[in-house]
This record gives structure tokens, C-alpha cells and sequence, in this order.
């Protein structure tokens, strides 16, 4: 091996993806690695760049299926890759996967490390999940090392046949990136600053609030959730819901008349994105999180860190955070009524809602602690360079 720090690259589709679901991991990773992040979008990789401290290397990718730029992009990253020689290429997100893992492969990377967070081919049918399932295989056949994030993820990847058990593995007891226990803490907010918040948007102080934070979209159960609400509404007039996202319209669209509710309801607010949610935490009640499909959601991490309880559908990721009746309540997926009968019972039942605010918070920094992650995907790396 050179002298030196090793070389390790990270790679993204978006750099959003960078901030969010690996925040401070590349800082962490820097003291023990010579680190570059690749991803779309240039000037705002080079800004995370200069956060973090780390070198960047902008990289045209969409989330779409764009094949022909999706090819120029691996041949552009196989020249970056072949003058940089790194030891690990380490990538996130299906798009990024694909072109990171082939071009490393034909690049001749000794280490190649895809992690899965989530499979949105699941959602998909016919001729789209055919291609999605065939892309999926392969970008696991030009990696060494598959990492899904969630126990329930690896056993779907199996299921599916998209690669052997021997090139899985699950880091710890899960999760991307774990989370700050001490930076999502509820401790930090009194009962002045939460009435301020809550002034801010006119919600009165004694409503009931309900929290999604997450990608506006039909994926994360939007409709359900938001026909469910208007219809504990009408029961529990005291009752908020506050959403804590952005719409992605072109990509994965909610319905028209969920679109309608969310625009007129009185008592339905949209914030849009948020880069720190930790004040509309602070302020809600219950977190809600209604998603056909996760890999491990960090949300429900930062939800439970704020001594929320959760309220989430029965999922991979989601269904190993949340112990139903211990920290929070499990319901089907895409199911209306079921999701309204878990709002119902949680606004109504002041024991059990006390019960679930006292666990959740130990629930999470029992077992997700940030750092505890971030030392795992060291020793991880530590162990593979061993072998060179």
C-alpha cells in the first residue's frame, strides 16, 4: 500500500444526499483517509466541500434513467478515477452506484463498496422494474461489498436474487450514518421558545401536532397520511399537522386532491424543506411516517432522539426502529383507515402517549449513537485495507 493516507472517494448522486444522509461522516472520515466527494450539482458540492473539509470532483448524474448521460458520466469518472488511483470507492444512492461501481471496476479499484439505502424499485412494475431489477444486479456484480442499511433490506436483496449472502454485510445495528444524540435533543428547546415557534405558524398553543418531515411525494405515504388527518380532524379540531418537505412533482407526484388539502386545509402546514428540522420537532407531538418503502430512516432516528413517538408502516428500516407499543405504533402500509386508527388511538390514549414519549428517546441513544456508526465504517475500511 503507499505511503500516506489511503484514498477514499464517496460518491452521490445529489449533494443533498452528502449533507443529509451522510452529515459529518466525510469530516470524520477525513483524519484517517485522504477523501474526495463526487456528486452532481457543482457549486453546491463545492460549498459541502469546503464545510467538510474535503477535496471534491463534480460529476453530471440525474435520478432519472438517462443512459446516454449516465454512460459519458462512468467514462468521465473511470479518467478520475484511473489518475487519482484511490484504494476505496465508496458509493450512495442507486444512480451513484451504478456508475460509481462500473467505473471503478473497469478502473481496476481494488475496494468497491456500494451501500443500499432503500430499493425505489419496489414501487415500480412491468418494463421500468425489469430495468431497475437488472441494474440493481449489476451494480452489485461490479462491487465487492454490498452494505444495505437495515437488517429487512439485506433479506429483500437476498429474496431478490441480486447478489449471494457473501458480499452482504449490515454495519452495526443499522442505519447510514446513525445520529447526534446530543444535537437532536429536546432539552435544548424551553417552553417559551416552542410557544414562539408555534406562533410563528398560528398554531394554537394547545393543538395536538403531527409531524412528517421528508420528500412530499406518493412514496412516503402522503395521501394516506393526509386523508387520514383530515379525517381525525373532524374528531380532534385540536389537532395540527405539519409537513416538513419539498414536492417532487416531476418525479413522484401525490394526488391532485391530497395537493388540494395540503394547500387549504386550515389546519395542514407545509414549510417546505427545512435544513434544520430540530424547532418543528420540538414543538410536535408525534412524528408520522406512513412510507411504502425505506432503507433505514433517519428521521425516525431524529424523531425519536426529540422524544417523539413514532408512528410508522410495516416496513424494513421503519419496523426495526419502532418496537410497536414500546416507543411507538406500526400499521400496514398504504392503509388509510389504519393509519387514522393509529392517530386516533395515540391523540385519545394520554397513557399509552406517555408511556411512548418516555421511551423513545432511550430507544435511540441505546442503539444509534452517531459515533459508534462512523467507528464501524472505519473498522470496516481498516479491514479490507489489510488485505492489500
Amino acid at each position: 500500500m503507499p505511503m500516506g493516507k489511503p484514498k477514499l472517494i464517496r460518491i452521490t448522486t445529489v449533494p443533498l444526499s452528502l449533507e443529509k444522509l451522510l452529515e459529518g461522516q466525510l469530516a470524520y472520515m477525513s483524519q484517517y483517509y485522504e477523501l474526495i466527494a463526487v456528486s452532481s450539482d457543482k457549486d453546491r458540492l463545492e460549498r459541502y466541500g469546503k464545510h467538510e473539509g474535503v477535496r471534491t470532483f463534480p460529476l453530471e448524474l440525474t435520478r432519472r434513467i438517462t443512459p446516454w448521460k449516465d454512460l459519458k458520466a462512468v467514462y468521465r469518472l473511470y479518467r478520475f478515477l484511473k489518475k487519482e488511483r484511490p484504494q476505496i470507492v465508496h458509493t450512495h444512492t442507486p444512480k451513484a452506484g451504478i456508475v460509481g461501481m462500473m467505473a471503478s471496476y473497469f478502473a481496476g479499484i481494488p475496494f468497491r463498496l456500494h451501500t443500499v439505502a432503500g430499493l425505489p424499485l419496489l414501487e415500480s412494475t412491468g418494463i421500468k422494474r425489469q430495468l431497475l431489477n437488472f441494474i440493481e444486479w449489476l451494480t452489485y456484480v461490479f462491487a465487492t461489498h454490498v452494505y444495505p442499511n437495515s437488517h429487512g433490506l439485506k433479506e429483500i436483496i437476498l429474496d431478490s436474487g441480486f447478489t449471494s449472502d457473501k458480499k452482504l454485510k449490515v454495519l452495526g445495528p443499522g442505519s447510514s450514518n446513525g445520529i447526534d444524540t446530543s444535537y437532536f435533543s429536546k432539552a435544548q428547546y424551553d417552553l417559551t421558545s416552542i410557544n414562539e415557534i408555534k406562533a410563528r405558524y398560528y398554531i394554537p398553543l394547545d393543538d395536538f401536532i403531527f409531524i412528517f418531515v421528508g420528500r412530499i411525494v406518493k412514496d412516503k405515504g402522503i395521501n394516506e397520511l393526509v386523508s387520514a388527518f383530515n379525517r381525525l380532524q373532524r374528531i380532534h379540531p385540536h389537532s395540527t399537522l405539519l409537513l416538513i418537505g419539498d414536492y417532487e412533482s416531476d418525479i413522484d407526484p401525490i394526488s391532485p386532491h391530497s395537493l388540494d388539502q395540503i394547500i387549504n386545509h386550515p389546519k395542514i402546514i407545509n414549510t417546505g424543506f427545512k435544513q434544520d428540522v430540530r424547532p418543528y420537532l420540538a414543538i410536535s407531538d408525534v412524528l408520522v411516517h406512513p412510507s411504502y418503502r425505506e432503507g433505514f430512516p433517519n428521521v425516525l432516528l431524529q424523531g425519536g432522539a426529540m422524544e417523539l413517538p413514532l408512528i410508522v408502516t410495516d416496513i424494513n428500516g421503519s419496523n426495526e426502529i419502532v418496537k410497536h407499543g414500546e416507543n411507538g405504533l406500526i400499521c400496514p402500509k398504504k392503509d388509510e383507515d389504519s393509519l387514522f386508527n393509529a392517530m386516533c388511538t395515540i391523540i385519545e390514549d394520554k397513557t399509552l402517549l406517555s408511556e411512548l414519549q418516555a421511551n423513545a428517546r432511550p430507544s435511540i441513544t441505546g442503539n444509534y449513537e452517531r459515533r459508534l456508526l462512523f467507528n464501524a465504517i472505519h473498522q470496516e475500511y481498516e479491514h479490507l485495507l489489510k488485505n492489500l
